[in-house]
């Protein structure tokens, strides 16, 4: 446990945060861009790699971080996060300014993390889903700002009902979460001025 919780980390904590921060500002400043992060962090299961970086990244003892029942249950898990990033464990997905989902099939509703205000629309949570791809689920089609005209996306797995939370989702704005997603080719992003639509509708 005590190896687990220590190795693993930034070999490099700046160069290597810098470079996971620069891939993150780039995919939220164009959605539906895939941006290369891989091979930063050896996190325990079942966070993943690139999820583990943006963590470390992001998250630091000022940062309360949730975690879904999945990372909660891994005791492994949790001591690599407090030890290399020191964020104190949200006790409520609406205290989290961070929010890490390993299983994002089987994510409470976005409604129930935190949604900023309207005039401090910044204190929501951002959510960190582990995806296992963003090429092969189903088809997204991505409009607004930072698109040109349209994007494609197909991340998997993603939340029940995912497109329709989204649209309720934006129709808060300027309050609502946004969404990172790791998977092994890289981190995507969706900003919540982001509309989403399956290629049927």
């Amino acid at each position: 446990m005590e190896t687990q919780a220590i190795d693993g980390g930034f070999a490099n904590p700046v160069f290597d945060a810098q470079a996971v921060f620069r891939a993150v500002m780039d995919a939220m400043a164009r959605p539906g861009t895939i941006q290369p992060c891989g091979g930063l962090t050896v996190p325990p299961a079942p966070l993943s790699p690139v999820a583990g970086a943006v963590a470390l990244t992001f998250c630091d003892n000022d940062t309360p971080l949730w975690l879904d029942p999945a990372l909660q249950a891994s005791a492994a898990a949790k001591h690599w996060l407090g030890f290399h990033s020191g964020s104190p464990l949200a006790h409520t997905p609406a205290d989290a300014q961070f929010a890490l989902v390993s299983s994002p099939a089987e994510l409470i509703a976005l409604e129930n993390f935190a949604q900023g205000t309207q005039e401090y629309p910044d204190r929501s949570t951002t959510l960190i889903l582990q995806v296992t791809s963003l090429s092969s689920g189903e088809n997204l089609l991505l409009e607004g700002p930072g698109i040109e005209k349209a994007a494609m996306l197909a991340p998997t797995p993603l939340p029940r009902h995912f497109v329709e939370q989204w649209k309720q989702n934006r129709a808060r704005f300027p309050r609502g979460v946004d969404v990172i997603l790791a998977a092994p080719e890289g981190i995507a992003c969706l900003p919540r001025t982001t509309r989403i639509k399956t290629m049927e509708a």
